[in-house]
């Protein structure tokens, strides 16, 4: 039994949950039963829910309880997986104790030490700093959704242009990419998710201008599909979309995502427009080599992430 210990809200974002559900799809496939422990974010676990997904909601804040150790005894748990970015050392303890495997993902926290494998599919050049007994790090390992496969194309200009940053848009670059794209009189479809909580902010901000705004799809990779250049933040979404065809404007939305904006505009399958409380308008204004960066999109960016990682759990 393999759980997913993950956290999702307006100020973490969404994309934890995104990446479990794609990792859960893997299990599925390899008929391995699992389980998502969460917290209490309601449209999580509504998606949770709507896709089926066994979950119990817990307090990730509570580190004095011992609330892991009789769920892992409840539910046969044999893999904990923890995809919380900086997981406490206490908790890491509690796990391995237990006598179950561990797996982190992109965890910089002292509980990171701890574990069997450390998932560093995003960490470029520094994985000498990694904790973990093994570290695998490079795009390979990235745990992508499968249904990228079935919506690849190349793209070969920048006729239509989609807004989507992230599941919750913490900071509301959503509306700051708006007004520049109105400034520079260009029209966009705005995707917004299901913890977005800037809708004031973005209708003043498309107003006067040619923007489409759509709420929750059921599947992103879908309207990817419609579009030839997206503006995306700097978790996994541009990769996904690369992987697709789809080359990105990249807006970092947190610090660590910077480092993921430069290393696709690096290989040239995205440009980067900064962080956003800095944002580089002039990227906007040029004029993109879709046909050159959807090209090295599809080349670049492995599909098979989900598979390695789960290949290396089992041979724990």
């Amino acid at each position: 039994m393999f759980a997913l210990c993950l956290e999702s809200s307006h100020k973490k974002g969404m994309g934890h949950l995104f990446r479990a559900l794609n990792f859960i799809e893997c299990l599925r496939a390899n008929n391995e039963a699992c389980v998502v422990f969460i917290n209490n974010d309601e449209p999580a676990c509504e998606i949770l829910g709507s896709k089926g997904v066994r979950f119990e909601i817990v307090d990730l804040a509570d580190t004095a309880s011992g609330w892991e150790t009789p769920l892992i005894r409840n539910y046969g748990v044999t893999v904990w997986i923890n995809d919380r970015l900086d997981t406490e050392l206490i908790h890491a303890k509690r796990v391995k104790e237990s006598g179950v495997k561990l797996v982190t993902l992109d965890d910089g926290g002292d509980g990171a030490s701890l574990s069997d494998i450390n998932v560093a599919a995003l960490q470029f050049g520094c994985e000498e700093e990694i904790k973990g007994k093994t570290v695998l790090a490079g795009i390979e390992y990235l745990i992508l959704n499968k249904e990228i496969k079935k919506y690849r194309r190349l793209r070969k200009k920048a006729e239509k242009l989609l807004v989507t940053l992230g599941g919750s848009d913490t900071y509301g670059v959503t509306a700051k990419v708006v007004e520049i794209l109105k400034r520079l009189g260009k029209s966009a479809t705005v995707h917004i998710g299901p913890s977005f909580a800037h809708q004031r902010e973005l209708s003043e901000a498309s107003s006067g201008g040619d923007f489409n705004v759509i709420g929750r799809v059921p599947s992103l990779l879908e309207i990817f599909y419609s579009y030839d250049l997206a503006v995306t933040g700097g978790g996994m979404t541009p990769f996904e979309a690369n992987a697709s065809g789809l080359p990105c404007v990249i807006v970092a939305n947190e610090t660590f995502e910077v480092k993921n904006g430069r290393f696709l505009e690096s290989i040239g399958s995205s440009l980067f427009a900064g962080f956003h409380e800095e944002i580089n308008e002039s990227v906007f204004e040029k004029e993109p080599a879709v046909e050159r960066m959807s090209s090295i999109g599809l080349s670049n960016i492995p599909l098979d992430g989900a598979e390695k990682v789960y290949g290396r759990i089992k041979e724990l």
